[in-house]
């Protein structure tokens, strides 16, 4: 799924990537640090709470944790998220394939509404391009506007869509693991992989 118009061709002004020169705000997420830039187009992924079993939860976070406390939180370098994304995010990503959990997104009505809450503020917080819905977590394509910092962006996806899904699925609780994954598109040859990747996740669906 995809807003192409008129950002399909990455040469356009549209389209910013990572900026090393340029300010670049750290945060700490509940355990993963977020590297933030204006202008920015980001890689989004969120799961749902269930999509992953609690052993392999543990084991990652225990493993991340020595990680965390081995590293300056504060000065992370490139090379240090691409260690990070190469040791979590990708591994997670492989495991979220595997289809556990209640993957409550394969029901269409479920899914239906994600799509909305993206499509929702599209061109007015941010522009959107290539998304698509799993059955246990989604990946998005997006580039906050100014004054809408990313982090409240996927806040409000993820409490609009949980309250929505809660309410038509007749059950309660959380929906959304609490911590997102993002990092920023660096430049184009980095933009055209995440696109293929985004396209192609359904055919690594199990």
């Amino acid at each position: 799924m995809s807003e192409q118009d008129p950002l399909s061709d990455p040469s356009s002004s549209e389209w910013a990537f990572f900026n090393p020169r340029d300010e670049i705000d750290i945060y700490s997420g509940r355990a993963l640090p977020h590297w933030g830039q204006a202008n920015v187009w980001y890689f989004i992924t969120f799961r749902l709470f269930d999509a992953l079993p609690e052993s392999v939860i543990e084991e990652i976070h225990r493993q991340r944790e020595h990680w965390r406390r081995t590293h300056d939180l504060d000065h992370l370098s490139a090379e240090d998220l691409a260690e990070y994304h190469h040791l979590f995010s990708e591994r997670y990503e492989k495991l979220l394939h595997a289809g556990n959990g209640s993957c409550l997104l394969r029901k269409r009505e479920n899914a239906l509404i994600v799509e909305n809450a993206f499509q929702h503020f599209a061109g007015q917080r941010y522009d959107l391009d290539e998304y698509v819905i799993m059955p246990n977590h989604v990946h998005v394509l997006a580039k906050p506007c100014p004054g809408f910092p990313l982090r409240e962006i996927v806040h409000s996806w993820k409490s609009y869509t949980a309250n929505q899904i809660n309410q038509q699925s007749q059950r309660s609780g959380q929906l959304w693991q609490h911590e997102s994954y993002d990092h920023i598109v660096r430049n184009e040859s980095a933009l055209q992989a995440i696109r293929r990747y985004i396209r192609d996740n359904p055919r690594q669906r199990r």
